[in-house]
This record gives structure tokens, C-alpha cells and sequence, in this order.
């Protein structure tokens, strides 16, 4: 496919025709009218990658066309990317250009901003960072107002601190998520936003405790934990789990237990299965689990999970893939059924369409 071609005039139609696949595909199950969350048509993304094109002197951003993979697309500018990122890629690039410190055999530069105006660069490079790339990258990051991380081969080097600290207003909680360089992120933030207020609005009449699996940073954890009791949460990544212990003690949140487990491994627990190391000291038998969260990732939930799934009384699930979540849909429709469903936009101009479902049992 071509690389997408980022007209406002168009989205509102091919927003339209991803909403007409994703009813037409979950008809069978007594799909409710979905409610649609549209993105922003122009600078939506907050996470951007672009390889950099040296041809003589001079280095450009660059991207490729899956159909032509051997030819770059030269770009000054994408559209698709946050307003901060925009205004720093020429800077960025012009700085580059103009020190042979910092350009020299740099392959890729990655981009991740927050809606509250922080800003990292990583420049990831084909060969070892030395003392005056250092320097150099010093001087750069004071003057773009940047956290900056070089990266090569068993190498990084971070200019200041490998992550940025995103904020905003949610039901009238300010909200504070560290997002570390390399870990899992949102990338559309204000359809994020949508998301994470469409969960609250389907949990808030729930109660009892709730059991999140794939909790990534805990950004879904900290909108949905004032809304229960008690909230049992897991997550396989080292760094993610760090950021989420970072997050909960940043919003001051005191219910929620955290665990380093796989969907899988904490499925096995709560059915009674082998004992883990990770779980002791957590009373699993005196949570009054009411509700299920999930946000997996693209291959769905594995059998053990669709199993404890269907034990709950309330599923929430959030899906990026609507193709792996019909299947999973269709081994809970014997005890669950759709009371309640959403669409969120976070790639316009592209098919992918992120979902989310109310599961409750009949």
C-alpha cells in the first residue's frame, strides 16, 4: 500500500467506511449501534519514527512505500504528527545537518510528545557514541528544549532522563503518566482520552473490585481505580510495570495492587492453579471481582484467559485488531453477550480501527 495521503477532506468518509466494516462484522452477535470517537484529522500522532537519508552533504527524513521498499520518500514535514513534533523536525533536522558529530552514520530518528508539551528525541545510530557526541547532543537538547537519548549498538546514552511525563484533565482529575523511551504508549492522545472516559462511563454503575490484565503504563489503571473498591492489575514488561508503580504514586492512587505477571500466569492463579513466587502476600480469594478490563495486544486473549473471562460478570475489552476480537467474541457468546459498544479512530487514513465492548454475562 502507498503511504497514506493525509487529506481532511476525506476522513469523515473513511472514517465512515471503517465504522460500516466493524458493524457489519459484529452483526451476528447483536452489535448495538457503536458510539464513534473521531480523531483530530491533522496532527493526532504523538509517537513518530522516520529513518534519516544521507545523499552527499546533506541528511533528510525519509520514509518508504511498502510497495518500492528500496526508494525513500524524501519529507520536510508529516501531517499526521503532533503540533510539537512538527515545529521541531525542521530545527531538528537543520541541527543535524550542520554538525558532523550528530549526523554522522545516524540511521533513525523517534519522536514521542505528550499533550502537555513535552518533547523526546531519540537518534539511533550505526556506529558507537563517543564523549564529543555527547557534548554536542548536550548543546542540542538545551537548544531545541528537548529530552534527548542517543542509541547504537549495546549502547544509550540519555541527555537529562529516558522519559516524559504526560498530564490532563479527565472527569475533573488532572492526570500524570510517565512514558518511558521504548515502552508501549497511546499514539493518537486525544482519542486516548475518549477511550479511558468511555471505560469510566461503562464501569461507574459497576462496583466491587476489578481485575485488569495487560495494564501496559496504567493508563487505563489510574482513570478506572477511584470507580471500584479494590484493583488486582498485571503486567508482563519490566519497564511498563515501572512506570505503573510511578503513575499510581503520582495520582495518589492507594487500591490498586501491582503485579509482574503474564495474562496467562495469573489466569492459572485466580483458577487455582500452581502457586507463583509474584503472587505472595496477595489474598487473591478475598477480591469480589466484578468486572474483567483488558487492552491486549494484536493476537487477542490466549485460551486460559478466555476461560477466566468467562467467570466475570462484566467484560470490558479494548481491542486493537477487530479481527482477533471477533474470535474472542465468539468464544464468550455462549455466556456473554454485547450490551454496549465503541469505536475509537486513533490511525485515520489508515484500515486499523481500535474497539471497545461492554461484555456482560446473560
Amino acid at each position: 500500500m502507498p503511504l497514506p495521503r493525509f487529506d481532511p477532506a476525506d476522513y469523515s468518509a473513511q472514517l465512515a467506511a471503517k465504522v460500516a466494516r466493524f458493524t457489519a462484522d459484529f452483526g451476528f452477535f447483536g452489535l448495538p449501534e457503536p458510539e464513534i470517537f473521531s480523531s483530530a484529522p491533522l496532527h493526532y500522532r504523538l509517537r513518530a519514527e522516520f529513518r534519516m537519508w544521507h545523499h552527499g552533504e546533506r541528511v533528510d527524513y525519509a520514509m518508504y512505500d511498502p510497495a518500492d521498499p528500496r526508494n525513500p520518500i524524501v519529507i520536510d514535514d508529516f501531517p499526521a504528527v503532533a503540533a510539537p513534533v512538527c515545529a521541531v523536525m525542521p530545527r531538528l533536522r537543520e541541527r543535524l545537518q550542520n554538525c558532523e558529530t550528530l549526523k554522522r552514520r545516524l540511521f533513525q530518528v523517534e519522536f514521542l510528545a505528550t499533550l502537555s508539551g513535552e518533547l523526546m528525541v531519540s537518534l539511533v545510530y550505526h556506529r558507537p557514541l563517543d564523549q564529543n557526541w555527547e557534548l554536542a547532543a548536550r548543546e542540542l537538547a538545551a537548544e531545541l528544549q528537548i529530552q534527548l537519548i542517543g542509541r547504537s549498538r549495546k549502547q544509550k546514552i540519555v541527555i537529562d532522563r529516558d522519559w516524559v511525563l504526560e498530564q490532563f484533565e479527565l472527569d475533573g482529575r488532572q492526570l500524570r503518566y510517565q512514558q518511558i523511551e521504548g515502552s508501549f504508549t497511546q499514539p493518537n492522545g486525544e482519542v486516548n482520552r475518549k477511550m479511558l472516559a468511555w471505560a469510566r462511563t461503562q464501569a461507574k454503575a459497576i462496583g466491587g473490585d476489578l481485575l485488569e490484565l495487560y495494564c501496559g503504563n496504567g493508563n487505563f489503571t489510574i482513570a478506572l481505580s477511584p470507580l471500584f473498591d479494590r484493583v488486582l492489575a498485571t503486567e508482563l514488561s519490566k519497564s511498563s510495570v515501572r512506570a505503573a508503580r510511578y503513575n499510581l504514586e503520582a495520582n495518589r492512587v492507594g487500591n490498586v495492587t501491582m503485579v509482574r505477571m503474564s495474562s496467562d500466569e495469573i489466569s492459572d492463579s485466580i483458577a487455582g492453579g500452581r502457586a507463583y513466587r509474584r503472587m505472595q502476600g496477595i489474598d487473591v480469594a478475598s477480591y469480589r471481582f466484578s468486572t474483567l478490563f483488558v487492552d491486549p495486544p494484536r493476537a487477542g486473549l490466549d485460551e486460559a484467559t478466555l476461560h477466566l473471562a468467562q467467570r466475570f460478570d462484566n467484560v470490558l475489552y479494548v481491542s486493537c485488531n477487530p479481527e482477533t476480537l471477533r474470535e474472542n467474541v465468539q468464544a464468550l457468546q455462549d455466556t456473554h453477550r454485547i450490551a454496549t459498544a465503541a469505536v475509537f479512530d486513533q490511525f485515520p487514513y489508515t484500515h486499523h480501527l481500535e474497539c471497545g465492548l461492554h461484555l456482560v454475562r446473560r
